[in-house]
């Protein structure tokens, strides 16, 4: 089956998501995860890409970002994932691919969304089990992001920057999203359009955010049923419809 086109737009936020072969691990030690935020560093600078919040973890990685220009994500992405499994197959005496096809990715909706896919992003540690809180995984762009660390790594986007007047607000707001701690309906129904939208590579907003999106790349904005498209008149089981 040919691959569908990627919805991408210079200058809205893009959440990114890409797991190694067969939901494998792709980091086996700190040097790995270090390697990894190095090259993302580097070459998001090389390519006008603005890193809002991230997550490695054992087996996939998270980033939200946004593109200047509009195959910055792909030349981002192509080159990130290259040098890295060069790194991974050199330095730990292994051979053939690392990464579970292409990578997966939505757009983004700055209002409501954005601020949705930080939080999603860096309670993934917590999701999975492997802390209470996220200030305590250490490869994520909490610390930056809701405890001031220096990262040479992150831009804040400009709903970020709304959350207060000075930095100390803007972490203490911040912060005060992470209360609940993912619990809840609401929650819960926030991580499954993020997860629906990524996966599907669909434009995750409002309907007026996905019509602005089609209209701009003439290409659809919502996730796809897998399979072939079914043929006109005929049912879900096969049957001629009456309508």
């Amino acid at each position: 089956m040919p691959r569908g086109p990627r919805l991408r737009l210079p200058g809205v936020p893009l959440h990114i998501v890409q797991r190694g072969n067969n939901r494998a691990a792709c980091f086996f030690g700190d040097s790995d995860f270090a390697f990894y935020l190095n090259q993302l560093r580097v070459l998001a600078v090389r390519f006008e890409c603005s890193i809002h919040a991230y997550v490695l973890m054992t087996n996939h990685v998270h980033l939200l970002l946004t593109p200047t220009a509009p195959d910055g994500v792909s030349l981002l992405m192509k080159h990130l994932s290259q040098r890295y499994v060069q790194y991974v197959n050199k330095i730990h005496s292994r051979t053939g691919t690392l990464w579970e096809g292409r990578y997966k990715s939505c757009l983004t909706q700055s209002e409501f969304y954005v601020l949705a896919c930080y939080r999603y992003i860096e309670l993934n540690p917590v999701r999975a089990r492997m802390v209470d809180h996220p200030r305590q995984y250490h490869w994520s762009s909490h610390a930056s992001n809701a405890g001031g660390s220096a990262s040479p790594i992150l831009t804040p986007h400009p709903e970020y920057l709304r959350l207060g007047r000075t930095d100390a607000d803007r972490r203490a707001a911040y912060l005060a999203l992470f209360r609940g701690m993912g619990d809840g309906a609401a929650e819960a129904e926030s991580a499954r359009r993020i997860r629906e939208a990524t996966s599907g590579s669909a434009a995750l907003g409002d309907s007026s955010f996905r019509t602005q999106v089609a209209v701009a790349l003439g290409l659809r904005t919502r996730p796809g049923q897998p399979g072939r498209p079914r043929r006109p008149g005929l049912s879900p089981i096969g049957e001629t419809r009456s309508d």
